[in-house]
């Protein structure tokens, strides 16, 4: 597996390029988001947002915008905001630093299973499900409220179609972990709570997605 490493700071990157290339990663680095846009497509990019010719999340949107390549946010920037942002903009994950390498490669290899099970698995979904005013269409990999489009992530439209297809019945975090995430380590619910207040901003009321503590989330149907 091909992993791009997007860090100006060797400090950061020289350790970080040893500890995958022994875990059996191909590495390369960019140490600009230009050589990072110019770089030969990679399985998996870590991007920092902080880079010397221009802010990562511009590069992370040029990347998205020709490509599906899974993008991993790897940054100091922590606040909500930022995650927010970051994952609007197609970014698969984020990660704060510090961070353990065991984590970052959990994750890595979370998001390129995903990846890679998606063309099969959007084959075998149903075509549109209907849930009040809301369409998700799982061919097109879009959705619509009231006949307008809600423009998604990759992730989000992940999240909406699980909670869709049972609506008013309450999905397990744990669930939600494996189908989308593809994995169970809850170390990942501050990356999905992330997504489901994305989620909750784009479909207009926080009503549609319900929080049931302890338990997981339901899409609870509107008019």
């Amino acid at each position: 597996m091909r992993v791009l490493i997007v860090e100006d700071e060797d400090a950061i990157a020289e350790p970080l390029m040893a500890g995958l290339a022994r875990e059996g990663f191909e590495v390369v680095r960019a140490a600009t988001g230009q050589e990072a846009l110019d770089a030969a497509e990679a399985d998996v990019v870590l991007l920092d947002l902080r880079l010397p010719d221009m802010d990562g999340f511009e590069v992370c949107r040029q990347l998205r915008a020709r490509s599906e390549v899974p993008i991993i946010v790897v940054s100091a920037r922590g606040e909500e905001v930022d995650r927010v942002v970051g994952l609007e903009l197609g970014a698969d994950d984020y990660v704060v630093k510090p961070y353990g390498l065991r984590e970052l490669i959990a994750r890595i290899r979370a998001v390129t299973r995903r990846a890679a099970r998606e063309p099969a698995q959007a084959r075998t979904e149903e075509q549109a499900q209907r849930v009040g005013r809301l369409e998700v269409d799982s061919r097109s990999r879009r959705a619509f409220l009231g006949g307008a489009e809600i423009h998604l992530t990759a992730k989000e439209f992940d999240l909406l179609a699980l909670l869709s297809s049972e609506p008013g019945n309450v999905v397990t975090r744990q669930r939600i972990l494996e189908t989308v995430w593809n994995t169970s380590w809850y170390g990942a619910s501050k990356t999905l709570d992330v997504h489901v207040a994305s989620l909750r901003r784009k479909l207009g009321e926080t009503g549609w997605i319900e929080t049931v503590r302890g338990v997981g989330l339901r899409l609870v149907p509107k008019g």
